[in-house]
């Protein structure tokens, strides 16, 4: 069955033994799209969406409740529906990547409604599985319960004998392992890899991802959540492998290095046929436009330009706070654990005895004391496998590093 809106000549070829049509799910091939009047036309006496012709009703004068630096907003069109392509926004994002158009780029509403979409349209509820990698992100295997879907998990490598993050070391992918669980179950559709991952922050390498990719016994896509990439090495990201294998999706977001969070700007980079079904089904006005505005502004060569900045400066504090971190080893915190490839880093809190051995019940001390009676707030990930007793922080302005370090000194001194 056809990709409605996909014209012939952009049907993959590339890997040989992977055909999107089975992978997508029947009754998404089908589907109808909601065409929407901005589909047709943009321009003129718009009389088309039943729209508020009159606009909003917001005060702009200095009696309005509004925030101040929200005021500049209402200057937009908002009483018209948005875009429903954006692709100014797409066209800055797959220059951005190296991408060759906006063909290869679909926007969500934060990556999460990119994850929650992908598994709609590729995985059957209630027989058709995904596959995670833990410790990584919850919310694959939160969409994945809420679209009554299976998940499987391989574990990440768990020891740290062979070092942290690389090939072989803490957190890297197990690659055979990952095969042998989808060559075993052919209802496995999807594989999400994080990377750098959330909370280990450690990259996954590319060959790993292509010896996935190239496998020829799972014929689904492979989903790369990249929204630490712009902390680590440049020529870490899949995007350069999106337009070689059509089965790869790498999602990105605004909210980290671009420092947007708020406005919930998510973005899968695929193949043109991928991004054609994602289209197809999302729903009409998805971004909004305030947020396409200000992405928009966000993705100037000079905005750009600063957000590299803002980035560099982030991954020396990482460096001074891994330091800092390291200097209270005598206090009983154990050394950074994973790859440090992100904006945040994982320490363990150990016995206080010396033993060296992860204390869940400290650290949670800790944790909580810290945000209730000292105003800094971490982030417990205890709970995650492999991670026993560990807090991650997220690298701050350089006084809030040297605030963090403090009271850090100080708890584990008095826990």
């Amino acid at each position: 069955m056809p990709i409605l809106g996909l014209a012939p000549e952009r049907y993959p070829s590339k890997p040989a033994h992977f055909d999107i049509e089975r992978v997508i799910r029947p009754n998404i091939l089908s589907l109808q799209p909601y065409r929407c009047a901005r589909d047709d036309y943009s321009e003129g006496i718009l009389l088309d969406a039943n729209e508020n012709a009159l606009g909003h009703s917001i005060p702009v004068a200095s009696s309005s409740t509004l925030d101040p630096e929200l005021q500049p907003t209402l200057g937009l069109d908002l009483h018209r529906y948005p875009s429903p392509t954006h692709d100014p926004i797409k066209q800055r994002l797959a220059d951005l990547r190296g991408l060759p158009g906006p063909e290869y780029v679909f926007l969500g509403v934060g990556s999460d409604e990119v994850i929650d979409l992908l598994i709609r349209v590729c995985v059957a509820p209630g027989t058709e599985k995904i596959l995670i990698t833990p410790p990584t992100y919850g919310m694959y295997s939160v969409c994945a319960q809420v679209n009554d879907v299976g998940v499987v998990k391989v574990p990440l490598e768990l020891s740290g004998d062979a070092g942290e993050g690389g090939e072989r070391g803490r957190f890297s992918l197990r690659v055979d392992e990952v095969k042998k669980a989808v060559s075993a179950d052919p209802s496995i559709k999807l594989i999400f890899l994080c990377s750098p991952g959330n909370p280990t922050g450690t990259l996954i390498s590319l060959s790993s991802i292509r010896a996935l990719l190239e496998y020829e016994d799972f014929k689904g896509i492979v989903i790369v959540d990249e929204a630490y990439i712009d902390f680590a090495d440049e020529s870490a990201s899949a995007v350069s492998l999106v337009k070689e294998y059509a089965n790869l999706c790498v999602t990105q977001t605004l909210s980290k290095s671009f420092g947007l969070a708020a406005i919930r700007l998510g973005i899968a980079f695929a193949h043109p046929a991928l991004v054609q079904i994602l289209m197809n089904t999302k729903a009409p006005y998805n971004i909004s436009t305030p947020t396409a505005a200000l992405a928009l502004s966000a993705l100037s060569p000079t905005a750009v330009d600063t957000m590299k900045e803002k980035v560099s400066t982030l991954v020396k504090s990482r460096s001074s706070l891994l330091r800092g971190l390291e200097e209270l080893a005598p206090l009983g915190l154990g050394s950074a654990i994973g790859g440090n490839d992100a904006n945040f880093v994982m320490v363990p809190v150990l016995e206080k005895s010396g033993s060296g051995k992860p204390d869940t019940i400290r650290a949670q001390k800790i944790y909580k004391t810290l945000a209730e009676s000292e105003g800094v707030v971490v982030r417990y990930r205890g709970g995650e496998l492999g991670c026993t007793g560990c807090l991650r922080i997220t690298i701050g302005s350089e006084e809030e590093n040297k605030v963090v370090l403090q009271k850090f000194g100080e708890l584990l001194r008095a826990l």
